[in-house]
């Protein structure tokens, strides 16, 4: 049986922008559940260079932020303590590995036990007041939001699992992925990819903002939270730091489809996020994927010793679509998280569910394969795909 989530047949990877035509210029993007402060933090950073054709959509964020900062005083005010009195009923669960690795596949699998919840679309666009307004603002919205995501067919929803990194963004804290807001203007906020650099002021604020949206998704649904953000894989030790008792599960999948499918993301990203306009290609998108990469897995090679016995799983992406149960019963059983048997009914149906989908087929050139050899070498070589060709990446 064979599940990937990356089923379709896709053109060559190049810096050039993908288009999605289903994504209407009216859907709501990220930036529209910030504060209006963070908001206009962004812009002044940016020289308020928006491209003249996303000057509505520049116009209608403003709008949305005004009444985001609204909301958010009053729910800091009705909510505040409900919040800061919630004890985390577990300790949750961070989803490791880059971008298109098939984290989104293992979130899905981790998600289908009751005993295990998620911090949703709604909640990291709109992480200022969602404690109050997720009851009745999602119903008004959902014919706003497509109903596949922008860069492959996978299902979108506001109830549907999201990366955290989204609200830290919304809840003022830089972050890389900040750069698909004004792709002109190249990365932005490397220094908080694995934290390492801040000053110890800036590590607490982050580490203050990170467990302050736990908490607010924890008063909701008190379960153990299941938290997928690429970003994390650089920021094991920070994790540790806020939640000594996490536990991890690592994925991992040959480079050689991980590099094309990461830039079809990023580029569509920039595309369908930006408030500048991209038509011509992103020529810092291909280095900034390579050294991204690079660093990320020099920081979580460092400190994965740091996780304690017992709370790191790790697993290969082709294994895990080949036979999603027997995968995900081992990781249950090396992070001790016991009841596999109630899940695994629900995990065999997802994965008959999904058994028609094929892998995208990326065609990458020679010197292309090249270069993602040479700058991602240890990864080749620790997770066994160093003897990997492009065919078999995408087979």
């Amino acid at each position: 049986m064979h599940v990937d989530t990356d089923h379709r047949t896709t053109p060559p990877a190049t810096s050039t922008v993908s288009k999605p035509h289903a994504y209407p210029i009216w859907a709501p993007r990220f930036w529209h559940g910030m504060g209006f402060s963070t908001w206009l933090r962004l812009l002044a950073r940016n020289r308020f260079a928006i491209s003249p054709s996303r000057i509505p959509l520049a116009a209608s964020v403003t709008s949305a932020t005004l009444l985001n900062s609204f909301a958010g005083v009053f729910a800091q005010l009705m909510f505040g303590h409900k919040v800061r009195s919630t004890k985390l009923a577990e300790p949750p669960l961070f989803v490791l590995g880059h971008w298109r690795s098939g984290t989104t596949l293992l979130q899905e699998l981790l998600i289908l036990d009751e005993r295990h919840t998620y911090p949703n679309t709604y909640e990291c666009f709109a992480p200022l007041h969602f404690v109050w307004t997720e009851w009745f603002v999602p119903p008004l919205l959902r014919r706003l939001l497509p109903s596949t995501r922008p860069m492959d067919t996978m299902e979108a929803g506001w109830d549907r699992p999201q990366e955290d990194e989204f609200a830290l963004c919304n809840m003022g804290v830089p972050s890389p992925y900040l750069a698909w807001a004004f792709p002109q203007h190249g990365p932005v906020a490397d220094e908080y990819l694995d934290l390492e650099s801040l000053s110890d002021a800036e590590r607490q604020r982050w580490k203050q903002a990170l467990r302050a949206f736990v908490e607010r998704v924890a008063a909701m649904r008190n379960r153990r939270i299941i938290l997928k953000s690429p970003t994390h894989t650089a920021r094991v030790k920070t994790l540790l730091e806020v939640f000594p008792d996490a536990r991890f599960v690592h994925i991992v999948r040959d480079p050689l489809a991980l590099f094309p499918s990461t830039m079809r993301l990023w580029n569509t990203l920039s595309y369908v996020q930006g408030l500048q306009t991209v038509d011509s290609g992103i020529p810092w998108v291909e280095r900034q994927i390579l050294d991204t990469f690079a660093r990320m897995y020099e920081r979580f090679e460092q400190d994965r010793n740091l996780i304690p016995a017992g709370r790191l799983a790790e697993l290969h992406y082709e294994e895990l679509a080949a036979d999603p149960v027997g995968q995900m019963q081992s990781v249950y059983e090396q992070l001790d998280l016991g009841g596999f048997e109630s899940v695994r009914h629900a995990i065999a149906r997802y994965a008959a569910e999904h058994s028609g989908y094929r892998p995208g087929h990326y065609s990458l050139s020679p010197a292309t394969i090249e270069r993602v050899r040479r700058h991602w070498a240890p990864y080749f070589e620790r997770y066994g795909y160093a003897h990997n060709t492009a065919d078999s990446a995408a087979s």
